[in-house]
This record gives structure tokens, sequence and C-alpha cells, in this order.
């Protein structure tokens, strides 16, 4: 059964290939049905894969084969939060070392230009505390593709 709520991926042509980096890299994630278009579409033939159920950290997603005319930008992205240094690098190597990409302050996009943002827990923490705190916890921040855990938590402290 399909969820009330699904984020829809476009994917040019590899949704069941994203679909299942997805699931292999990422906890409670997991790979659906693949959908068969039932006649010839713009960017595919009667067969192929049109659409592919699958959950990312427990969201529910449906992969699009719509063919090459939107592209994904950071104006969307999953932040997935991390517990621990170890946790953040193997996601991030995961992303980046398949095809990917590293951008700043977290954020690298996958082979699919899908976008993520790797995020532990600390740095959302210490954003949220506000104040100096936060101040210090972003410029750091600033500094950084990948989070370093140790130097938010030293900016932390101050």
């Amino acid at each position: 059964m399909i969820a009330k709520n699904t984020i829809c991926l476009w994917f040019e042509k590899d949704a069941e290939a994203a679909a299942r980096f997805y699931a292999a890299t990422f906890p409670n994630s997991a790979v659906g049905k693949v959908h068969k278009a039932p006649g010839d579409f713009p960017s595919g033939k009667e067969g192929d894969a049109l659409t592919v159920e699958f959950t990312v950290c427990g969201i529910p997603c449906m992969g699009l084969n719509g063919g090459p005319y939107f592209k994904p930008t950071e104006a969307f992205s999953f932040q997935i939060a991390t517990d621990d240094q170890e946790e953040t690098d193997r996601l991030w190597n995961a992303i980046v070392e398949n095809g990917g990409k590293e951008s700043d302050c977290g954020w690298c996009k996958d082979r699919w230009g899908i976008s993520w943002q790797i995020t532990p827990r600390t740095l959302t923490e210490a954003m949220a505390a506000g104040g100096a705190e936060a101040k210090r916890t972003f410029a750091a921040m600033m500094t950084m593709q990948r989070i370093d855990v140790a130097a938010i938590e030293a900016a932390r402290r101050g």
C-alpha cells in the first residue's frame, strides 16, 4: 500500500539503482515494488522500470524514471542525523565515493544529483542552543565540507 504522503524523486533512468544504493547505505531503508511501464513513454519503452517504491530512514519515497527533462537541485535534500564521527564518515564516504560530490557545511550530492545533509546531532543541538554557542559552532561549520565532530564540540565549549 502506498503511504498517504510519499516523496517522489525524479530520476533520468536509474531510480531502481538509486533506491538499491539508499537501501544498502542508510538504516531503516528498503526497496519495495518496481512498477513497469504499461506502454511506451517519452523516455522509455513498455516494460521498462517506470517507478520504484522505497524508503530512506523510514521515509516513504517513489523514484520516477522520467527522463532528462528535470534535474534535482539543492532546494530538496535529505537531512540525515548522525550520532558520531564514524557514522558521519561512513555515510559521507558512501555517497561521495559512489560517484557523488562534496559540498559545504555537511552537504554532499549523490551520483544521481540528490542532495544530502549528513548532520551530526551535536551540530543541530549547538545551533538550537542559540547565543554564543551557536555563533561559535556556526563559524566552525562554515569552514567545513564534511562535518568534523571534534571541531564542532570544541566550538560548542568555546
